[in-house]
């Protein structure tokens, strides 16, 4: 009987888990487009700023203020040999996530980032030289014909915005990949990450805001008719960027990884039917049917990359040097806005 309640409990909590996770991720995403869309704040970069801003205000409100999550020391001189250089890369990720907002639909733009499990195996492959099993590449067809699919039929294709979410990819894969070598040795958790990288972000993109996107961003407050509100709005999308990390780390202790796979794709479809209730952009059948091949395709690849983790020892072939010894990339804090 106790047992049958802890079960239903840890059920009960992996739903609400999941389910929060997604009201945060949607909201932030549909805030971000209503901001440079309907409010005409069109400065992805000045966005961004405010993004990595509250993150670093909350995190360390969490951490320090409310104490809900311990502190993990970082050497001085590591902080700035190996979390500056993801800092960086994270950095470059968020601007360029925001970027493609700016320019493409939210439909289009999520769609876009489920190519990044064909990105990290490719570049494993290519830079690094890991060996991959022939059922990962297999796994990888349905993603990158959905995505082929998926831009061919775009209504509003706009190829600034195209490549911002392509590259975003590749900069989520790098950050990825990267993190296990440059991380190794620190046990991070997504508000830790969040605790020391927001501030080199910040530090990293301030300046750039401010000579590509200052002279605009003062026009716009001189000519903004419902300032306050909108000011409101936009500094609220930084504080739901922080709650998003926040419940990164709650989801990823509720649940499991094939559930977070699942659960992850199925982020995704929510995310595209709400932009599409709100802004009404168009969507062609054949569109439809891109998003829903790559998104059943990352389904795949996760469910594939989980069997090929839980085979029985000694049946995979003999790895051919230590870079085929690392895991499979774990993509559970890549959701970070």
């Amino acid at each position: 009987m106790e047992e049958s309640r802890l079960c239903q409990w840890s059920v009960i909590r992996s739903v609400l888990a999941i389910v929060q996770w997604w009201g945060f991720n949607v909201t932030v995403i549909i805030m971000n487009k209503w901001i440079f869309q309907n409010l005409d704040f069109k400065f992805p970069l000045s966005v961004s700023c405010i993004h990595f801003i509250s993150s670093a205000i909350g995190a360390y409100l969490v951490i320090k203020v409310l104490k809900l999550k311990p502190l993990i020391h970082v050497d001085p001189e590591d902080r700035w040999k190996r979390i500056f250089p993801m800092a960086f890369i994270f950095c470059i990720n968020i601007v360029l996530g925001n970027v493609s907002l700016r320019y493409i639909p939210v439909s289009f733009m999520q769609t876009i980032k489920s190519f990044t499990p064909a990105t990290t195996v490719f570049l494993q492959w290519l830079v690094w030289k890991k060996y991959f099993d022939w059922r990962i590449w297999a796994s990888l067809i349905p993603i990158v014909g959905g995505i082929l699919l998926t831009s061919m039929t775009e209504l509003s294709f706009n190829m600034l915005g195209f490549c911002a979410a392509l590259f975003g990819c590749v900069a989520t894969s790098t950050k990825t990949i990267l993190a296990e070598s440059l991380l190794h040795g620190y046990k991070f958790d997504s508000i830790n990450t969040v605790y020391y990288m927001a501030p080199f972000a910040t530090m990293i993109l301030a300046i750039p805001a401010m000579l590509l996107e200052g002279r605009g961003v003062v026009e716009w407050v001189l000519t903004c008719p419902s300032l306050l509100s909108s000011l409101f709005f936009i500094f609220g999308s930084g504080v739901m960027a922080f709650c998003l990390n926040f419940s990164i780390f709650y989801v990823i202790h509720s649940t499991t990884a094939v559930t977070f796979n699942v659960a992850g794709n199925l982020k995704v479809a929510v995310a595209v039917t709400c932009s599409w209730l709100i802004f009404r952009n168009p969507i062609s059948m054949m569109n439809a049917v891109g998003c829903s091949i790559t998104l059943i395709g990352c389904t795949f690849y996760g469910y594939v990359r989980q069997a090929l983790s839980n085979q029985i020892p000694g049946t995979p072939r003999t790895p051919r040097n230590k870079m085929e010894l690392l895991p499979l990339v774990n993509d559970k804090l890549d959701d970070k806005v």
